[in-house]
């Protein structure tokens, strides 16, 4: 058995890359065998159950998530399969799928501090995609046809109504996901990942470089590459 946090769902049968394609609400034509694709799973309100990393594989497809949502996520994919032709069938996965160079902590700290969100138990279906920036690392498309969610996603990209984002900070105290972040009046945000002092938290883009604070615990703005190049 794997130490990894993480689980493979292996997708397979005659329909398997229709039914995930009409699921996922990444483009699948545009996964390959060689490097894991970023994809979300919305619910039919927008909100991202899950992300996850696809890999093309034998007659279908593979799906890497964090192993505390495998059984949901399996059920509720059983429940849309209807008639199609698709199996699915959970293994350990390995660092290869998930890209892991080195070890499993220092790709999660290298994922939070290139803005790579990490959705668990405790964020699952709490935020829409553009909030987690997943329309800025291809994880969502706004042209390949249905998929749960796909009018809120596409409506949301077309009139450019995103105003909260998952943006980067660094705190004097290490913080945990779920705490609150303050502009010194209210609660204006929502702590995403953190790992030690590094944390990624959904917020006001116009708080970015407000004095916020996590209980009385100053966070420094930091930039986030690809946030950076949408801006020029």
């Amino acid at each position: 058995m794997s130490d990894l946090p993480y689980s493979a769902i292996v997708v397979s049968g005659d329909d398997a890359f229709d039914f995930l394609q009409a699921q996922l609400a990444a483009d699948l034509q545009l996964v390959k065998d060689t490097a894991p694709t970023l994809a979300a799973w919305c619910n039919p309100k927008g909100r991202v159950i899950c992300v996850m990393r696809v890999i093309a594989t034998g007659d279908g497809l593979t799906l890497i998530l964090p192993t505390e949502l495998v059984d949901e996520v399996v059920r509720r994919l059983t429940m849309f399969r209807f008639r199609a032709r698709v199996e699915f069938a959970v293994q350990d996965a390995s660092e290869q799928q998930l890209g892991i160079r080195s070890s499993f902590e220092e790709w999660r700290l290298d994922n939070l501090r290139t803005g790579i969100p990490e959705i668990l138990q405790a964020q699952s279906e709490e935020f829409t995609p553009h909030m987690l920036n997943l329309d800025l690392l291809d994880a969502v498309s706004v042209d390949k046809g249905c998929y749960p969610g796909q009018e809120i996603v596409a409506r949301t990209h077309f009139r450019g109504a995103t105003k909260r984002r998952c943006l980067r900070f660094e705190s004097t105290e290490p913080v945990s996901p779920g705490d609150k972040v303050s502009d010194g009046e209210r609660d204006v945000g929502e702590v995403l990942n953190a790992i030690g002092n590094d944390l990624l938290a959904v917020v006001p883009l116009d708080k970015a470089d407000e004095a916020l604070n996590i209980n009385g615990i100053t966070l420094l703005h930091l930039d986030i590459p690809y946030l950076e190049a949408k801006k020029k």
